[in-house]
């Protein structure tokens, strides 16, 4: 089962052609024809920070200049994570009439969708370039453990996909629970707060995996160092979360043709 789920993701990362031509059409597609484009994600997304930060900015006593790069760099990021997730629990169902016609590799579905998330991503991240800018960068010696990290972040979020994706082809119900559970996660998260400020109910965020997966990218942007814990914790998600993602796809991958 391992092997074959090896083959299909050595066959797929080889096809990379094919993957980043489909999910830049994509991309591009959703705004033909806006002289913007991409862009308005950007200027929706910096619309959100810029209002959300004022408000729970001023509700929290947080000085802006601290408080708005925090809430940018933790929305940018979130929702790449959360959208790759919600996209990747369709990736099969959406692509089904090419699954069923061509001969392919399963899992270029699944980089498509990293892939199309990651350029949405790297449009959002000019509003913490402009933060930056404006406020400045806290430490320029803690900024390139960002690319470690970032590549953890997205190594996390691929083999989630590669579950809800296949798991979503089987029970089509399942996109529908997995977008509530995202809007879920999303409060119980340190996004909108900081970690260390929920006091007695620090628990929520002692035990919940997606806090240590998102401080891990945060923390070097915001000028800190992220703790081993905090790379224990994301470094053995990614090694269990493959291995099980792996196991599952070599299992079922032959099904995925007559489940979408």
């Amino acid at each position: 089962m391992l092997s074959l789920a090896l083959l299909d993701l050595k066959n797929s990362i080889a096809s990379w052609r094919l993957w980043t031509l489909l999910g830049w059409l994509e991309v591009r597609q959703r705004y033909a024809r806006s002289r913007v484009g991409p862009f308005w994600l950007t200027i929706s997304m910096g619309v959100m920070i810029a209002s959300i930060g004022v408000v729970y900015g001023t509700l929290f006593g947080q000085k802006m200049s601290e408080y708005l790069p925090f809430l940018a760099i933790s929305l940018v990021m979130w929702s790449a994570f959360s959208q790759t997730v919600v996209d990747g629990s369709v990736a099969y169902i959406n692509s089904g009439q090419y699954i069923r016609q061509a001969s392919t590799p399963k899992l270029i579905y699944v980089l498509q969708v990293a892939w199309r998330n990651l350029v949405i991503l790297l449009h959002n991240f000019v509003i913490v370039i402009v933060l930056f800018c404006i406020y400045g960068v806290k430490s320029w010696a803690t900024l390139p453990l960002f690319i470690p990290a970032l590549l953890l972040y997205f190594a996390n979020a691929l083999w989630v996909v590669m579950v809800v994706g296949l798991l979503s082809a089987r029970f089509r119900d399942l996109p529908q629970i997995i977008q509530s559970l995202m809007q879920v996660a999303f409060y119980v998260t340190p996004i909108l707060y900081r970690p260390d400020s929920l006091n007695r109910f620090s628990f929520i965020v002692d035990y919940n995996p997606l806090a240590y997966l998102l401080g891990v990218v945060r923390e070097p942007l915001i000028g800190q160092v992220p703790s081993a814990l905090t790379w224990g914790v994301t470094i053995g998600m990614a090694v269990i979360g493959w291995i099980f993602a792996l196991l599952l796809t070599g299992r079922f991958l032959k099904r995925i043709s007559y489940w979408v």
